[in-house]
């Protein structure tokens, strides 16, 4: 019993020796979706504040595929030193209630260590189609089932579930097609190749601001600041619709609690300053503050919420 007390005690105080040395090299930030995403532009808005706090370089690298399993199995495999960690979103919760078979637990291999910013997505079209409402989008789904096609930054993405969920609360079929990032799926609906695409209010506003896209309602239980003349999808077609895309960290399992608590304290600092809290609110998002607990509950209730909407769906 001594012999199992010193051990615990030398373990706390090895892991308080790390969180006291941290960090000692530059750190990784692996975003799971390319450049220029909803995802990315949050990554690249903490970074800086996170490098100068910490006092070492932060280094983004974009892995997308796979709706950003291939950055969270990139992340489960790291070093648990929290050099290396996981910026994903709400689709880390979406893939593991979509997929059984992912590459990683995400429960096991990877520990929820806090929020970043949430933001609603934006319904979007491109002119051409001659939809001007939300009404008439499902309409013209309904006249002819499954022939309308969305994108998605891949399986399990937010724009994937927020669609899933729109499908499902309009009663439509609709043809889904992943990308690996959703600027590419926006893209492709601006030029007439896909039917429609949800995507962060961040990503999309250049696209409806210059008239390549027409915005027919935001996911958000109320309207987006910069889209102030857009409904809501619950007040233009569907009643009581809400889906809030929102970002988090993740660090590889096994890293010491007090190091995630740490870093959770300083990506708290950051999101509350005024500077960062003014570009995220000029990219329609709000940040978001927990402790690991706190968060990783958080994440617990999404997955578990995913479930249920995967269940009422029927399919991926």
């Amino acid at each position: 019993m001594k012999r199992l007390s010193l051990l615990i005690l030398a373990l706390a105080a090895c892991a308080s020796a790390q969180a006291q040395n941290y960090p000692s090299r530059p750190i990784r930030m692996v975003v799971g979706f390319p450049p220029g995403g909803g995802t990315d532009v949050v990554a690249r808005i903490i970074a800086p504040g996170f490098s100068e706090n910490l006092g070492q370089p932060v280094v983004i690298e974009n892995r997308p595929g796979a709706g950003g399993s291939l950055a969270a199995q990139r992340v489960a495999r790291a070093a648990p030193d929290g050099h290396t960690l996981l910026v994903h979103s709400a689709g880390y919760a979406i893939n593991a209630a979509l997929n059984p078979t992912l590459p990683y637990d995400p429960y096991r291999d990877l520990v929820a260590v806090a929020p970043l910013a949430s933001q609603a997505m934006v319904l979007v079209v491109a002119p051409a189609a001659g939809l001007r409402s939300a009404g008439d989008m499902i309409a013209a789904a309904k006249a002819r089932p499954g022939a309308l096609a969305y994108g998605s930054a891949g399986i399990g993405s937010g724009a994937h579930f927020a669609a899933e969920q729109f499908r499902i609360a309009a009663g439509i079929e609709v043809l889904h097609v992943p990308y690996k990032g959703g600027a590419e799926a926006i893209n492709d609906t601006a030029a007439g190749r896909l039917s429609f695409t949800f995507n962060t209010v961040t990503v999309a506003l250049p696209y409806i601001s210059d008239g390549r896209l027409v915005a027919l309602g935001v996911t958000g239980a109320a309207r987006s600041s910069l889209l102030p003349a857009v409904p809501t999808l619950a007040e233009a077609a569907l009643p009581g619709f809400e889906y809030t895309f929102w970002n988090g960290l993740w660090a590889p399992a096994g890293t010491p609690g007090a190091l995630c608590e740490q870093i959770a304290r300083e990506l708290g600092e950051i999101v509350a300053g005024a500077e960062v809290r003014e570009r995220l609110a000029r990219l329609g998002a709000e940040p978001l503050a927990m402790t690991p607990a706190q968060f990783a509950a958080f994440v617990k209730r999404e997955i578990e919420n995913a479930q249920r909407v995967v269940k009422a769906g029927g399919r991926s």
